[in-house]
């Protein structure tokens, strides 16, 4: 029930209708909700100007008449606006609330607006006040489990990557970890098809072999001796780096998806190393808490009390894929609007109140 969803599925070919269509993404990536309203409202103002168009009206006449009518409404909008700056605590908690309950209204989440909004005003609190970055707020979908059995972690959170043999005896769990996030691969590279090495004896074809051992050896050496508690990859860590990463208590994963690595570097303060060379404490970020959860049929990496920049990842649990993909548009439309709200500390009663 996602107004941009719907028009961003259409096969458009109008020119007026492909206007609306980039009317609802503009208000979908400034505002976050009424993709729906601003596209009736749109759809409105363009009929009632074809009558004075097809009197033989010039264009211009009308779009300055609609922006003189749109300095009036925005007067009439800031006359009308309540503040939510000199409210209390509470006051505001409470007014943030009744917002989201607005936005998911309409949405397939009503019936458990209530539960939802406490959690979407949670998640938006946990931001830093002064930023409010949205790309630090992660909605990760569970199949499995009630909706009510959805929840917020104050920090990261991103599924389990594939893992090779080793991983079992990996640590899971940490208290103030050292974090080094990598783009690099850590792992033995298979000679390509017809690949061809010409050697003299078989001493040779033995030297090679090692070299490439020990490139491998050294690059694991220097991210241990960095000081690191947890390794993380945007490529992946093979068996060999997987084992030796275990057998000294460190905990990896790679091929972490380029989003989650995004908001792990924010929120630790962790600085992505393209190579290993002069890898120092510096680059590495840390957070209070670091922990290997099950949840449903899942096991999630948490990042918990990331010190460097609040960031929170709201777990949502349900039973279809559809519905959880449904529930997660209209959750990201909610966190927008008390975004907004909370950025702006206006706002303006709709025509229902």
């Amino acid at each position: 029930n996602d107004g941009a969803t719907i028009l961003n599925l259409l096969d458009i070919v109008h020119p007026a209708a492909k206007t609306l269509v980039d009317i609802a993404k503009a208000q979908d990536d400034e505002v976050g909700d009424g993709t729906t309203s601003v596209c009736l409202l749109a759809g409105e103002l363009l009929k009632e100007s074809k009558y004075f168009i097809e009197e033989g009206m010039h264009p211009q006449i009308i779009t300055k008449g609609y922006k003189e009518a749109l300095k009036l409404a925005l007067q009439f909008l800031h006359e009308n606006a309540h503040s939510v700056a000199d409210k209390n605590e509470t006051e505001k908690r409470e007014m943030l609330i009744k917002c989201a309950q607005t936005s998911l209204n309409s949405k397939l989440l009503a019936h458990y607006k209530e539960f939802f909004s406490e959690l979407v005003v949670q998640a938006v609190e946990t931001l830093e006040t002064n930023l409010l970055d949205k790309d630090l707020i992660g909605i990760k979908m569970v199949t499995g489990g009630s909706v009510t059995d959805s929840f917020l972690v104050s920090g990261v959170a991103f599924k389990k990557t594939f893992s090779y043999a080793g991983f079992e005896q990996q640590p899971k769990k940490f208290n103030n970890p050292k974090i080094c996030l990598l783009n690099i691969e850590l792992e033995l590279k298979a000679e390509k098809e017809n690949a061809e090495i010409r050697i003299e004896n078989p001493d040779d074809y033995k030297s090679i072999v090692d070299a490439e051992w020990e490139l491998i050896y050294e690059k694991l050496r220097k991210i241990v001796e960095s000081g690191a508690n947890i390794v993380l990859s945007k490529l992946p860590i093979g068996d060999l780096a997987t084992q030796y990463f275990a057998d000294r208590n460190i905990f990896c994963a790679g091929r972490v998806d380029a989003e989650d690595m995004k908001r792990v570097q924010k929120s630790t303060g962790a600085i992505v190393q393209t190579t290993v060379n002069g890898l120092t404490e510096d680059v590495l970020g840390t957070c209070n808490q670091f922990e290997e959860v099950q949840i449903g049929a899942e096991r999630y990496n948490l990042f918990k009390d990331c010190p460097h920049s609040k960031s929170a990842t709201i777990i949502l649990r349900g039973g279809a894929e559809q519905f959880i993909a449904e529930a997660e548009r209209s959750l990201n439309d909610a966190i927008m609007i008390v975004r907004r709200c909370m950025k702006a500390n206006k706002i303006v009663p709709g025509g229902g109140a």
